[in-house]
């Protein structure tokens, strides 16, 4: 397909993404702030209250990445963002279709979700190939990551797509193992989480900075919010379960690497520039 080369956004991906992050917004309060409390305001009943706040944790980190799409000048900081959402809304479709029964059909927010689930993989799909015609090639100038940061994301990126295709695929394989407790539904839709993890594969085509900088921002807010909710949550882990160490640990080691890049790339120069 032939590029214009300007990089830019499209009027198109802008109203797309002004139009999802109410939705977002509004599932992050209903998810992380109530999440005892799912029977009554949501499309589903979820428990224990661990998986809920997982998923509201993806909702605001999504809600953050639109919000930034409507500010953002140039397509490849965002466009990654893109093939993520649409691989989560794709497989929240799936599950919600091999679980139809579990859902509760008499609620309105059940028919949000059937609404949002059965369109926006295309939608946002769509914005994708739209944008992508304008799509600029990277200029010599332009900050790259090193080698070996280039490797870790990716490896991150394809450990969380692995685990998140084995939880979607064989949810029996999982529900043993898993430091709280999951239904078939609820393993999938945590696996569509970590499939977001997708995102950080792309490093290897593109790894330009600022292809990587609001993709590392959104990572480290959904993994603030999910160590805040594992706190919230204590009780319902499985102490005598390796996982859940592995698990927490994990996410600490990957907080506290995506920061330490985030400084070190973005904040560092900025601080050395004032300084000279």
């Amino acid at each position: 397909m032939l590029s214009t080369g300007d990089d830019r956004v499209l009027v198109y991906t802008r109203a797309l993404s002004a139009v999802i992050v109410p939705f977002l917004v509004g599932a992050w309060v209903i998810l992380y702030l109530f999440p005892d409390d799912t029977k009554r305001l949501f499309a589903w009943t979820i428990r224990p209250t661990m998986t809920p706040m997982v998923l509201a944790s993806a909702y605001l980190g999504g809600a953050y990445f639109f919000v930034r799409v409507l500010r953002e000048r140039h397509w490849h900081a965002v466009k990654t963002g893109f093939l993520a959402v649409t691989l989560f809304a794709t497989l929240l479709g799936v599950a919600t279709i091999l679980h139809w029964d579990k859902f509760n059909h008499r609620h309105v927010t059940f028919w949000i979700w059937v609404v949002l689930y059965f369109s926006t993989p295309f939608l946002v799909f769509g914005g994708w190939l739209a944008n992508r015609r304008h799509a600029a090639p990277a200029r010599p100038d332009e900050t790259r990551l090193g080698r070996m940061a280039r490797f870790v994301i990716a490896l991150v990126g394809v450990a969380a797509l692995l685990q998140g295709v084995v939880m979607f695929a064989a949810p029996p394989l999982e529900l043993p193992y898993w430091p709280w407790l999951l239904t078939p539904l609820t393993c999938r839709v945590m696996g569509a989480v970590f499939c977001l993890g997708v995102a950080g594969i792309t490093v290897l085509v593109d790894p330009r900075w600022t292809s990587v900088k609001l993709m590392l921002q959104v990572a480290m807010l959904m993994i603030a919010l999910i160590l805040v909710a594992a706190v919230r949550a204590a009780p319902e882990f499985d102490a005598k379960q390796p996982l859940t160490w592995m698990l927490l640990a994990g996410f600490v080691a990957i907080l506290v690497g995506a920061a330490y890049l985030s400084y070190a790339m973005g904040i560092r120069p900025r601080l050395r520039a004032r300084a000279s």
